[in-house]
């Protein structure tokens, strides 16, 4: 499984809308995806979904664990990598 560990370093962190464009993104692929906040050791949770994403608590200059299993499971990873290194686009 392909997995990658990023800082958000997004002023609000994975809250409102950078958090809506993440699940946005990672809607769009086929595959199982899940999202930790190391920074707390936090659980996985679905990265398809707003309400779970929200719940990590993710802040500036915390870093998060992606994962993907399945088809497109490497197109994924890379893809929501560059969403968070790009600081969601702003």
């Amino acid at each position: 499984m392909p997995q990658v560990e990023v800082t958000v370093q997004h002023e609000v962190g994975l809250h409102a809308r950078p958090a809506a464009l993440f699940v946005k993104l990672a809607s769009s692929f086929p595959c199982d995806i899940t999202i930790a906040n190391k920074t707390t050791d936090g659980q996985p949770v679905n990265a398809k979904s707003i309400l779970s994403v929200l719940t990590l608590g993710v802040n500036k200059g915390h870093t998060i664990v992606i994962e993907a299993e399945g088809e497109q499971a490497d197109e994924a990873v890379a893809a929501l990598k560059e969403l968070v290194e790009s600081n969601f686009g702003e």
